[in-house]
C-alpha cells in the first residue's frame, strides 16, 4: 500500500522503522526521512524533510501534528500528507493568481447569508476563512477555508481538526453555508466519540497526550502507581472494545491483562467506554476529586524529570520491591553506558540502576 501512494519514499532498514526518499505532489519531488518507534505508534514519529518542504508546510505544522496523533498508520499519514501537501501548493500558487470582482462579491454574499456572527477570522485577502460553531454539546470547533481564485467553481480546501477524514460534497452553486451544515453534520456524527473522551479526561487521570486535540483518539490513563493504560478509541464506534496497552511492572500488569482477557465477552456497548473498563478491569481509576497527578506520576529515576521531548516514563522496574519509573530513551542510554551490559539486535540487557535488577530496553529511532 505505501509503494502503490509513495513508490519513491523505501525503507532503510529490516524493522521497517525508517524510510526515505521523496513524496510526489503536482509534478514536484520532495526528499523527507520518516522515523517510527518500535510499537509502530505513529504519535511518536519523527519525520524530517528538506528546507523546501519546510518552507511549504510551515502553515500547517499543527495540522500534521494533529495528523501524526490520530492516524493509526504509515501509509493512512502519508496519505494525509499528501493532501495537505496538494493543498499548500497549490495556495502557494493561488497567491499569485489575481482574483476577479466576482470572487470578492460572491465571497461576501456568501458570508452575508451565513452570518457574520458565525465568522471567527478571515485574512486580509480574503483567502483564508475560519467559521466556528457550537455543537449540541456545546464544545466549540473551527472549520477553516482556504478559497482559490475560482471560488465558488471549485470548493475551498477544509481543514478541521477531526480524528476521521473530513470530505466537502460540492457544486459550482454551492456556497459557504453548503459547507457550514455539512460541517455541523459531521460534528454531530462525532457526537458521542467526544462524549466518551471528554468523560475520560474529566473523571481520571489523563497522562498522554498532555494537551489532547479533538483529533487525538488515544489516552493513556493513570491506574496506580506508574502502572497506566492506553485505549485506542474508534471515532465511528466509540463505545466498541477498545485497544488496550498496559505500560507498568509485570507483576502488576499481567493480572490486569487476564482480567481484561477473561472478562471480554461481559463488553456493554449500551454504557459508556470507561464504566466498561472500571467494569472489566475491577478497578476504579483515581480520581480527579480525590487525588493529586503527582500522587502516581512520578519522575524518571535518570534524568529527573517527568517529561521529555512532551513524553511521559514508559518503563518500569519488574521488582516489586523498586518498581521505579524510566524514560525508555533515558533507560537505555543507561544500560548502554554500563560495561555490564549485553545487547541483541536492537535490544540492550544491563541492570537496573537503583536495585540491580536486569532489565532490557529496545532502541528509540
Amino acid at each position: 500500500a505505501l509503494l502503490r501512494h509513495c513508490p519513491l519514499l523505501l525503507p532503510q532498514n529490516r524493522q521497517g522503522t525508517a524510510y526515505e526518499g521523496f513524496l510526489t505532489a503536482q509534478g514536484r519531488d520532495f526528499h523527507l526521512r520518516i522515523l517510527l518507534p518500535e510499537d509502530f505508534q505513529m504519535k511518536n514519529a519523527r519525520v524530517e524533510c528538506s528546507w523546501s518542504l519546510k518552507k511549504i508546510l510551515h502553515g500547517y505544522r499543527h495540522i500534521l501534528k494533529q495528523r501524526l496523533h490520530s492516524c493509526p498508520d504509515l501509509v493512512t499519514f502519508m496519505v494525509e500528507l499528501k493532501t495537505v501537501l496538494e493543498i499548500a501548493l497549490k495556495n502557494k500558487q493561488d497567491l499569485h493568481i489575481p482574483r476577479p470582482p466576482e470572487y470578492y462579491s460572491c465571497l461576501v454574499g456568501d458570508l452575508e447569508t451565513l452570518g457574520w456572527n458565525k465568522v471567527a477570522y478571515v485574512d486580509t485577502g480574503l483567502a483564508t476563512v475560519k467559521l466556528k460553531a457550537e455543537d449540541s454539546r456545546g464544545r466549540q470547533h473551527l472549520i477553516t477555508l482556504k478559497l482559490n481564485a475560482k471560488y465558488p467553481t471549485e470548493p475551498p480546501d477544509c481543514l478541521v481538526d477531526f480524528p476521521i477524514r473530513f470530505a466537502v460534497s460540492w457544486m459550482p452553486q454551492n456556497s459557504l453555508t453548503d459547507v457550514y451544515n455539512q460541517f455541523l453534520a459531521a460534528l454531530e456524527s462525532l457526537k458521542e466519540f467526544w462524549d466518551t473522551l471528554d468523560e475520560i479526561d474529566g473523571q481520571t487521570w489523563v497522562l498522554e497526550p498532555e494537551h489532547p486535540t479533538r483529533s487525538a483518539t488515544a489516552r493513556r490513563i493513570a491506574i496506580g502507581n506508574n502502572v497506566s493504560v492506553t485505549v485506542e478509541v474508534d471515532p465511528r464506534h466509540p463505545n466498541a472494545l477498545p485497544e488496550c496497552y498496559f505500560l507498568g511492572a509485570d507483576h502488576v500488569v499481567t493480572p490486569l491483562r487476564t482480567k481484561l482477557n477473561n472478562n471480554m465477552h461481559l463488553w456493554d456497548p449500551e454504557i459508556s467506554l470507561l464504566q466498561n473498563l472500571k467494569d472489566l478491569l475491577e478497578i476504579d481509576f483515581p480520581s480527579r476529586a480525590v487525588l493529586e497527578k503527582s500522587d502516581f506520576a512520578k519522575d524518571c529515576g535518570i534524568c529527573y524529570a517527568y517529561r521529555l521531548d512532551g513524553s511521559a516514563p514508559d518503563q518500569v522496574c519488574d521488582d516489586p520491591r523498586c518498581g521505579q519509573p524510566f524514560h525508555q530513551a533515558c533507560l537505555y542510554e543507561w544500560l548502554q553506558g554500563l560495561p555490564t551490559s549485553r545487547q541483541s539486535f536492537n535490544v540492550i540487557f544491563g541492570e537496573c540502576p537503583y536495585c540491580n535488577k536486569v532489565r532490557k530496553s529496545k532502541e528509540q529511532d
